[in-house]
């Protein structure tokens, strides 16, 4: 799972508890004004195929987690339960999408799209 903060400018996505072992990842920042989208999306976590394992983690139906190779994009992976799902769009990075597990989409999503407008501002 993923805590989500902002610290400056930019997002912190902060890879919880052994999930580090298997994201081979403990943290993300990403440039706010970079975030080209954020939404609450379970659809986007279901399924067995996630892409190209570049370095990572892919138990289908357990755990997805680390980074893929999808579609064209170089996709970030974090979610054991797909309820929890949300999906990031960037721009400018490594990352083309963030798929992460969070504990409350709903907030997580309201909390960035906040942030978001105010970096845009």
């Amino acid at each position: 799972m993923i805590e989500i903060s902002v610290a400056g400018d930019k997002a912190v996505f902060e890879v919880e508890g052994v999930d580090k072992l298997w994201t081979l990842r403990s943290r993300l920042e990403i440039p706010l004004i970079h975030i080209r989208a954020v939404r609450a999306d379970p659809s986007a976590a279901r399924g067995w195929w996630h892409g190209i394992r570049l370095l990572g983690t892919n138990l289908p139906g357990i755990l997805t987690a680390g980074t893929f190779h999808q579609d064209g994009n170089n996709v970030f992976w974090d979610v054991h339960d797909p309820e929890r799902t949300i999906v990031l769009v960037l721009d400018h990075e490594f990352y083309d999408q963030l798929i992460i597990e969070v504990a409350e989409p709903s907030k997580a999503v309201a909390f960035l799209e906040s942030r978001i407008g105010s970096a845009r501002e």
